[in-house]
């Protein structure tokens, strides 16, 4: 044990006698004989608990607790007194105090004091150094005009209940920006629900949403939540809403206009309160043109649209970004973050990142598990297609000496290593969208030599 432990009391003997008991018990103990000593001594050792005798010389303890609180709200203070009374105790407790001892001292008593409340000390810092950990992860990370100007928005838009519709390009941080929403949001208390609806069959978008009753169907054996149920008074985040099927968009529709619902197979009406965010890839307004989004729809959605920079129009950022991935995935395993060199952050400038910040994100991972020494160097980097017109196989991207065979197996590669960046390597998923079947896709990775992460593992 490391905390420090303040008795404060006029007796002498009082003071060695407690000062000798909570020391075997491993703390460390210093002393003070009257409330002004108490005072300075907490303003220059900044103790964990201070145990406070009421009736002291001058300032009384009374005093004493007042004028700690005051100062140093964190610090907990235990009163001690010969001469207690109930009223004296509300008092103490009413001016802040965490307990009351009454003399002549219990050891047993004592002990189970100290300790309660040196556990109310650790958890609220355990509780402060959550907090920060958990807004970390919520932190858009950049300096760039085109974020901070994002990260204003955010600040203003989040403590409202406004819906929200977040636009942009695969990998950007679409879903960071949603949870930065709702971490700042009045509801942050509640949940946030994420619905995929690229991932959600048309003949289950009823129950998944919105739940359904036990027997409802051939397979319901038990009663289960919705999505939209499960968020109620906190957020829904309509993630890939573009990718939606035009019958489950009037689904969605309908839910957020009556702002009530059924389950599937129940009669009972369920009241809705839940703050909307959505976010695509897609263009909506060429969508709707298309005949492939609902005009309606768009309008309930799009009522704050916020739009998230690609990489490649936020540059300056990369060394932030990469900064932040090299401690989190150091972190995760218990090690001292590698080092970019010179030569290897200039060769991530000069790449245009068409998988934005996620893969930025995947080639960090990458370098720390395949570099074998702390520094991590422009040649230890995988070979990345400068500029945004050849990134995707381009013609000019082949090398001269390639054969027809040659560069079909590149582009094929290449399209694989995309789709799988989209959907943040699921197999399933990506099999689904390119259009094979997983054992087949399985065979492709394997061919081609992609690493996924599940070989990682």
């Amino acid at each position: 044990m490391n905390e420090t432990i303040l008795i404060v009391d006029d007796e002498e003997s009082i003071c060695q006698s407690l000062k000798a008991i909570l020391e075997d018990e491993g703390y460390h103990v210093l002393t003070a004989q009257s409330g002004e000593e108490a005072i300075r001594t907490v303003a220059d050792e900044m103790p964990q608990l201070v145990l406070l005798d009421i009736w002291l010389p001058g300032i009384d303890g009374l005093e004493t607790l007042k004028a700690i609180h005051s100062a140093h709200p964190q610090v907990v203070v235990v009163m001690m007194s010969g001469h207690g009374t109930i009223e004296t105790a509300v008092k103490a407790t009413k001016l802040g105090a965490f307990d009351f001892i009454e003399k002549p001292l219990s050891l047993e008593r004592v002990i189970i004091v100290v300790n309660n409340a040196l556990n109310v000390v650790r958890l609220e810092e355990e509780n402060i150094l959550l907090k920060q950990k958990v807004s970390h992860q919520y932190e858009l990370t950049g300096t760039s005009p085109l974020i901070t100007e994002l990260k204003e928005m955010i600040g203003i838009v989040a403590p409202t209940n406004a819906w929200i519709l977040i636009m942009g390009e695969n990998g950007t941080g679409k879903e960071l920006v949603a949870r930065s929403i709702h971490h700042l949001s009045r509801r942050s208390h509640k949940p946030i629900v994420e619905v995929n609806c690229a991932a959600i069959p048309e003949e289950l978008i009823e129950s998944e949403l919105f739940g359904h009753e036990k027997g409802a169907f051939t397979g319901a054996t038990e009663k289960k939540r919705g999505k939209f149920d499960l968020a109620h008074e906190g957020t829904i985040f309509l993630d890939e809403v573009a990718d939606m099927s035009l019958k489950a968009q009037a689904k969605i529709l309908r839910i957020l206009q009556e702002k009530k619902f059924e389950r599937v197979g129940g009669n009972r009406v369920i009241d809705m309160d839940v703050r909307v965010l959505a976010a695509t890839n897609k263009d909506l307004e060429k969508e709707m043109e298309m005949g492939r989004f609902r005009q309606d729809l768009y309008y309930r959605l799009h009522v704050i649209p916020l739009r998230v920079p690609p990489l490649r129009d936020r540059k300056e950022d990369i060394p932030h970004l990469a900064a932040r991935f090299l401690q989190d995935f150091a972190g995760k395993e218990g090690q001292q973050p590698k080092v970019l060199t010179d030569a290897a952050m200039d060769k991530l400038m000069a790449h245009s990142w068409p998988g934005n910040v996620r893969e930025l994100k995947n080639i960090i991972e990458r370098l720390i598990i395949l570099t074998p020494s702390n520094d991590i160097d422009a040649d230890d980097i995988p070979p990345l297609r400068v500029g945004r017109e050849q990134d995707f196989a381009s013609p000019e991207s082949f090398a001269a000496g390639d054969s027809l065979k040659d560069a079909r197996l590149d582009f094929e590669r290449q399209f694989i290593i995309k789709k799988l960046e989209e959907y943040d390597g699921n197999i399933s998923r990506t099999a689904e969208a390119i259009g094979l079947e997983r054992s087949n896709l399985h065979k492709k990775l394997k061919a081609l030599k992609v690493v996924t992460k599940d070989d990682k593992q």
